[in-house]
């Protein structure tokens, strides 16, 4: 359609001029200037009206154009997210990154016969670990916090921060660790930083997860209550029905048995094997060999020599710790929600050689041989009698073996001068009963009879709880 224009309006009135020309005459001057005058007034008004007319048009057109050219930039989008992500990633938010929490709170009324500031495995190294049953009456007990993530498609983060009783806070666990082989298939993985050895049957699990409230005497007396180091892990687990798994370690030594050592290279490492299988729907089993080397310098405990002055000794030299475990499961059909029953166990030896120090006055500062070979070892059931209730009962037993040390064999010194290294051959029997209202809830009896001292036979009656709270990964078989 043709736009209506001004100069079309001015041809029409000019013919309209033209043909009011030829009665002139017959009208006087003044009609003829108010006729004119209603003219241009008529002109002008409709010149207004089309000039309104076309700005509208002019608006109509540009928003028209605005609108092709959203739709067209929709259309583009539409196609992109079709074909995939686009090639400029979108902004991250703030909250993309969203770690997995969680916190286990413990704590315990202990009652206690013997003074627990006076505690030791008499006959056997100090392990300088928190082997000790607690304090007297109420207690916080160790407490964790831990935060574990997915970094990417191929590593994965976990850090445990374990929050003493008395205020302390550690770093317990701080490693990265490999998921799905990284490029090595199903079977290889790599674990690096620091983290609960892999050897034994009971060192990797946390203590919540056990199932009495302290560590076995072997764990005391051989591995510090409980093995962690700092370096890295490998294992494998083989492509078979059977479960057959494979791995070795590295680290600097900086727990017992080893001694922190200020050097380069490696001061511990371990060697592990465990193997596993069902036996039909109801029962399975694993079994597992481990073998920890440890060169550990200048490893120190304090004592008291046979004129009771306290004394610091040291031993410098290599130790070798063999480990054998052993687990069988039982729960009708595979479902230990109703009824179940764990026959657990592991059986410690170690062999130690190398020098022994002591800055005892009554040899002024000295050194000589040493040599021990020692074992121990532990088993124990539980059985989940009824929902939520179970009851456990555990034996420990630690053989002094042979220890040889070359200062009483001198004459510089007496065995009185070391009354930890004693011979005295430790037990203990514990029973428990726990209650779990829930798998985020736990409470325990527990009773020991104690004789890890020499002479000083102790019996330990502990109430335990422990509270999970937020999101946890499923505890080992």
């Amino acid at each position: 359609m043709k736009s209506f224009r001004p100069h079309a309006v001015a041809t029409l009135f000019g013919a309209s001029l033209i043909a009011l020309s030829s009665p002139a005459s017959a009208a006087g001057d003044p009609d003829l200037k108010a006729l004119r005058d209603e003219i241009a007034q008529m002109k002008q008004s409709y010149e207004k009206r089309i000039n309104a007319l076309e700005s509208r048009l002019a608006q109509a057109e540009a928003t028209a154009g605005d609108a092709q050219a959203t739709a067209a930039t929709a259309q583009q989008s539409l196609a992109q997210a079709a074909q995939g992500p686009a090639s400029a990633p979108a902004p991250a938010q703030g909250n993309s990154f969203n770690p997995e929490v969680s916190m286990i709170l413990q704590g315990s009324y202990n009652n206690l016969k013997q003074d627990p500031n006076a505690y030791q495995i008499t006959g056997f190294v100090p392990t300088l670990g928190e082997v000790g049953p607690g304090t007297r009456g109420f207690s916080l007990g160790e407490s964790e916090l831990t935060v574990s993530a997915n970094i990417d498609p191929d590593w994965r983060g976990t850090g445990i921060l374990a929050l003493a009783p008395d205020g302390g806070v550690e770093m317990e666990n701080a490693y990265f660790q490999s998921i799905g082989g990284v490029g090595w298939g199903n079977g290889p993985s790599f674990k690096g930083g620091r983290f609960f050895s892999g050897i034994g049957y009971l060192n990797e699990q946390h203590a919540h997860a056990w199932d009495f409230a302290d560590a076995p005497l072997a764990y005391k007396a051989f591995l510090g209550n409980q093995l962690g180091d700092d370096g890295m892990q490998l294992k494998w687990l083989a492509p078979t029905d059977m479960f057959l798994e494979f791995g070795v370690e590295a680290g600097r030594g900086r727990t017992f048995p080893g001694a922190d050592n200020n050097k380069n290279g490696v001061s511990q490492g371990a060697l592990f094997a465990h193997l596993g299988d069902d036996v039909g729907v109801s029962n399975s089993w694993r079994l597992g060999l481990s073998l920890l080397g440890s060169s550990p310098s200048n490893r120190s405990y304090e004592d008291v020599d046979s004129s009771a002055a306290a004394v610091n000794n040291s031993f410098s030299g290599r130790s070798r710790l063999l480990v054998a475990d052993g687990v069988w499961k039982w729960s009708p059909n595979g479902n230990s929600t109703a009824t179940s029953f764990k026959l657990q166990g592991e059986y410690f030896r170690r062999r130690e050689n190398g020098t022994l120090s002591s800055d005892s006055l009554l040899c002024g500062g000295c050194t000589d041989s040493y040599a021990s070979t020692q074992s121990g070892w532990y088993l124990q059931g539980v059985y989940q009698f009824m929902p939520r209730w179970r009851v456990g009962l555990r034996r420990d037993e630690l053989d002094h073996g042979s220890v040889d040390i070359g200062l009483v064999n001198s004459g510089a010194l007496t065995a009185a001068d070391f009354p930890l290294l004693a011979a005295h051959d430790p037990t203990r029997t514990t029973a428990m009963l726990d209650y779990s209202p829930s798998e985020f809830t736990r409470f325990r009896l527990q009773w020991a009879h104690d004789n890890s001292g020499l002479g000083a036979t102790d019996n330990q009656i502990f109430l335990q709880y422990i509270f999970s709270l937020g999101a946890h990964g499923a505890h080992n078989f």
